[in-house]
């Protein structure tokens, strides 16, 4: 693998990984359900079938003692934890301890205290789990460490991309770190597409104003979360956006200069409306392409594909989104589309709930609670999407709260989830201590990513997790 600074170190001990692997007689896969943690498995079983390993994939939405004692059960001799595990290794030592299974995991969040033989994290090798390698990156570093003599697993670079960026991984508009390291590699192998081009989701399958009104990463008033103010500017733009038949065209179907009338109108009208310099930047940034999947469909772009995975999982159909990932591309792929309208439906029904009942602001803070108005599986999705719409500040993090249903439907648990910007994570907040020390303080648990962060607690205890929350926020931006 190419490699800079401490990789090296980061592909020594996926050689050990890999050659554990190969000792197994068989092996489970467990793995988160995101879109990293699909891809994470995606690009992992691919290495195993070309190393002629066993193994069976399974899927679980939280990894806890529960889950960690039903994997134990199945006697498997290797379990292979992707894009989960370093967060759970007390509970998973105790375990190996027992003699169960022998863990190796392909991590990237934080480390739980305790330790393993077999644990690839970027974390403890100086890279950032949350910037520099997701999950679907450790899995990519295991797989080329996997490689038959006379392998190249670097078509794997094109799943681990977009791992990462539905990982939320891109700084000042692109990938850094080991993770441009996949990208380059990636590239070399003919399956990615590197350019720069207009920063904004759903580039190719969104009607203009609806590219322009989700603009919500780069918020520009009058256009972002306004309909009809996305359709009047692009109304005054002298260049002809829509097809015969009145349909509005996509940004891939525009010439490169009607793009360029485009970009340029949105930043003076980002000037004229005082948006700052930095966010303006952020209007133009590196675009990652999936060379082989056709033009025009969600899975050409990188982070429409990421979204598409999201809307299979956080359904209970992750089978359908790795069956996709490894190249199905009939029923699955059909199957993930619809789910994926469901998931549009319900997440524009999620903004609008929002967006009508407001959020409540402590000091450092702002929340909402859905109770059983929206999935908990994607009101972190919309917390996200309702930042810098009117009443939710841009500036200050938001917590998300949702029931979460045990399986007699009674609710027991409160599923949390929170959205920063990165500007706030450079100020120096951090979401994963946040909601793991708040949540801990309530007799849950929780952890992530500095910019994005879950968390579960007991149902009742919501407020005295905001308080504590909102004590940490304070004291993290000082």
């Amino acid at each position: 693998m190419a490699s800079a600074g401490p990789v090296p170190a980061l592909a020594e001990r996926a050689t050990a990984c890999a050659d554990r692997l190969r000792e197994a007689d068989d092996v489970l896969l467990a793995s988160h359900i995101d879109a990293d943690g699909l891809t994470s498995a995606a690009v992992a079983a691919s290495a195993l079938e070309r190393a002629g390993i066993p193994f069976e994939t399974v899927f679980s939405k939280q990894l806890d003692a529960e889950e960690v004692a039903a994997i134990a059960a199945t006697d498997y001799d290797t379990v292979l934890f992707t894009d989960f595990g370093s967060g759970q290794l007390d509970i998973i030592a105790d375990h190996e301890v027992a003699g169960d299974f022998t863990p190796v995991i392909a991590d990237h969040h934080q480390p739980a205290d305790a330790d393993t033989e077999f644990h690839l994290n970027p974390l403890l090798f100086d890279i950032d789990g949350s910037s520099e390698l997701s999950g679907a990156g450790a899995s990519y570093v295991l797989a080329r460490a996997l490689e038959p003599p006379d392998g190249d697993s670097r078509d794997l670079a094109a799943l681990a991309v977009v791992g990462a960026v539905g990982d939320m991984q891109t700084t000042g508009g692109e990938l850094v770190g080991a993770n441009q390291n996949i990208v380059a590699e990636g590239v070399e192998a003919g399956v990615l597409d590197t350019g720069t081009d207009l920063a904004l989701y759903g580039k190719q399958t969104r009607p203009l104003p609806k590219l322009l009104e989700y603009a919500s990463d780069v918020y520009i008033p009058g256009i972002s979360n306004n309909q009809n103010g996305a359709i009047r500017f692009l109304d005054g733009l002298d260049i002809d956006l829509q097809a015969d038949g009145g349909d509005w065209r996509r940004w891939v179907d525009l010439t490169a200069d009607e793009r360029q009338t485009v970009a340029s109108a949105l930043v003076q009208r980002a000037v004229s409306k005082g948006v700052s310099a930095n966010r303006i930047d952020g209007l133009i940034g590196t675009t990652y392409t999936l060379t082989a999947e056709p033009e025009g469909t969600e899975l050409r772009d990188v982070s429409e594909f990421s979204t598409l995975l999201n809307a299979t999982a956080r359904y209970e159909r992750a089978d359908v989104g790795l069956a996709v990932c490894l190249g199905d591309r009939g029923e699955a792929l059909d199957r993930a589309r619809k789910l994926l309208t469901n998931h549009r439906r319900n997440l524009s029904e999620g903004l609008r709930w929002v967006k009508s009942e407001g959020v409540t602001k402590e000091d450092h803070l702002q929340w909402f609670h859905a109770e059983d108005r929206i999935r908990e599986t994607i009101v972190g999705i919309i917390a996200g999407m309702a930042v810098g719409a009117d009443g939710v500040e841009r500036g200050t993090p938001i917590l998300a709260f949702a029931h979460k249903p045990n399986d007699d439907s009674d609710v027991s648990e409160v599923k949390v989830s929170s959205r920063g910007t990165p500007s706030l994570t450079r100020r120096g907040l951090d979401l994963s201590v946040v909601m793991r020390e708040a949540s801990q303080a309530v007799g849950g648990d929780g952890g992530g990513h500095n910019v994005a962060a879950g968390a579960t607690i007991p149902k009742g205890a919501e407020s005295e997790f905001v308080e504590r929350a909102d004590e940490l926020v304070g004291e993290q931006l000082g």
